[in-house]
């Protein structure tokens, strides 16, 4: 093997590691129930602030964020309170269910008040639903067409 070709190896290796620890350093912040449901291949950030209200979405903690008020509700915690209170035969469903619809639903809030479609009364209404449903399945499904219907709803339109 040649110096050149040990030197491009080491750099596609470099490259890799850097990789999986920015992917795994990407979702540290999404709790382990919902880790290995929530995608990084779906993460676009328009900017850093972005990036960083998304983090606050799923944590309720303000790291760095303009106007920030931290606490509960977060996903991390509704999305565990909704799969505990769902019957153990429903876990394994709900669960994937309730941690894609957190990332769809923290995506898009977490963008800049101008273009977002969905705010923080629409979470707090989402919120409501899920914790006065009685049923979890129920309760996600009602606020799985919520959000649908809200994302289809256009503010510059």
């Amino acid at each position: 093997m040649t110096l050149r070709s040990r030197r491009r190896r080491a750099l596609v290796v470099t490259a890799v590691l850097l990789g999986v620890a920015g992917q795994a350093r990407a979702q540290s912040y999404v709790a382990p129930l919902c880790r290995s449901y929530v995608s990084d291949a779906n993460l676009h950030f328009d900017t850093a602030e972005h990036m960083r209200w998304y983090k606050r979405f799923w944590t309720g903690q303000c790291d760095h964020v303009t106007a920030c008020l931290p606490g509960a509700p977060n996903w991390n915690n509704v999305a565990a309170r909704l799969v505990a209170r769902a019957a153990p035969t429903q876990r394994a469903a709900l669960t994937p269910r309730a941690c894609s619809l957190g990332q769809r639903i923290g995506l898009e809030w977490s963008r800049e008040h101008g273009v977002r479609r969905i705010t923080t009364a629409d979470l707090r209404r989402y919120h409501a639903l899920l914790e006065h449903d009685g049923d979890p399945q129920r309760g996600l499904a009602i606020v799985e067409g919520a959000v649908e219907a809200d994302l289809k709803w256009a503010p510059h339109s």
